[in-house]
């Protein structure tokens, strides 16, 4: 679906508002179809959750504080029936963004057709060590089928490589290779549960050592990498501002920014709670978040935010970084070649994703 110029339009007013929250990530469902090695998860899953009218009213409040982009995670979203009025619904008034693992894309297609954006996890060009980290055999043919379909049928869809250890080294390469094709990339960091809050929303899952990344010279350099590629190619979708602030906490262990949970950003979990992040407690209902919202209390969560250096989820930082009205400014600007990922359906050339193994 292309943007409409009445949804562009409300985007706009909303992005040059101040004081608002921009970004909410949704975890519509905690059931999942993977394993995968990094995550947690699959291993709490919850058969309960919002009912569709639930979620389209929870749409409506986040429309109503002004947030402009949406996030639909889980789990893997795609396992919900409603999962086509959902998207429907929510991208008539948000950028909508729609992550899957590569396993439902395909025959959900009519449906992630409404999304601004799908966010496909790909891991490694090598089939094997993609299903080792995925934790299901076949997990990186299904993943490189749907980019492909995907992005033939005119579905905007990126690849989402998480970087860690494991696969350091080979991020480079496997940007080269999508970038190729015309597909964008947005990365995130392995990251994983730091917090002692015994009811936190998303428990990603403990420390897994083969993940956490200890070459931090060469996440230095993939950086540099990454910023240099950036400056030939717009569909590397991190800004450079990001990447410098990775390459930064790399180098020398601090941080350029300060957390800016429940201002920013905050994310919902399946029954509807809210948070400042995965990593601490609900704090409200998505429902009540109107009343609650310019509280004192929120306020004093906020200030409590602002100093927590727990994990370096890239989303978080975008938000932290990126999430004013000067800062969606300076994203306008930077990503204005890239612009035809919200405003227009991908060329259908067609492409040859899946390697003869």
């Amino acid at each position: 679906m292309v943007m409409t110029l009445e949804k562009a339009t409300n985007i706009l007013v909303r992005s040059l508002t101040p004081n608002r929250p921009y970004h909410v990530q949704w975890m519509i469902t905690r059931k999942c179809n993977y394993r995968c090695k990094g995550c947690g998860v699959w291993r709490g899953q919850d058969v309960e959750e919002l009912s569709t009218e639930e979620i389209k009213r929870g749409l409506d409040i986040l429309k109503e504080l002004g947030v402009i982009e949406i996030v639909l995670s889980g789990g893997n979203p795609l396992l919900r029936e409603d999962i086509d009025e959902i998207i429907e619904y929510a991208s008539r008034f948000f950028i909508t963004t729609v992550y899957d693992n590569g396993s439902m894309a395909t025959e959900k297609i009519d449906a992630l057709s409404n999304a601004n954006l799908v966010a496909i996890s790909i891991d490694s060009l090598d089939p094997r060590k993609n299903d080792y980290i995925k934790g299901v055999k076949g997990a990186w043919k299904k993943a490189m089928q749907a980019v492909e379909k995907l992005h033939v049928d005119g579905v905007r869809v990126s690849v989402t490589p998480t970087i860690s250890q494991f696969n350091l080294y080979e991020i480079v390469d496997l940007t080269n290779y999508f970038l190729q094709k015309g597909i964008p990339l947005w990365y995130c960091l392995y990251s994983y549960d730091s917090s002692d809050e015994t009811s936190q929303l998303f428990r990603i899952g403990k420390k897994n050592d083969e993940f956490v990344i200890t070459d931090r010279r060469a996440m230095v350099k993939l950086c540099d990498s990454l910023i240099e590629m950036k400056r030939k190619n717009s569909n590397i979708l991190m800004t450079t501002k990001i990447l410098e602030s990775v390459k930064n906490l790399a180098l020398t262990g601090r941080r350029t920014w300060k957390c800016r949970a429940l201002q920013n950003f905050f994310i919902v979990d399946h029954l509807g709670r809210v948070a400042g992040c995965h990593l601490h407690n609900p704090v409200a209902s998505i429902f009540d978040l109107p009343k609650v919202w310019n509280s004192e209390e929120f306020n004093v969560l906020r200030k409590v935010y602002s100093e927590c250096t727990q994990c370096t989820y890239l989303c978080y930082i975008f938000y932290s970084l990126h999430g004013s009205v000067h800062g969606n400014l300076q994203i306008a600007k930077e990503h204005w070649k890239s612009a035809k990922l919200f405003l227009k359906r991908n060329s259908l050339k067609p492409l040859s994703l899946v390697k003869q193994q």
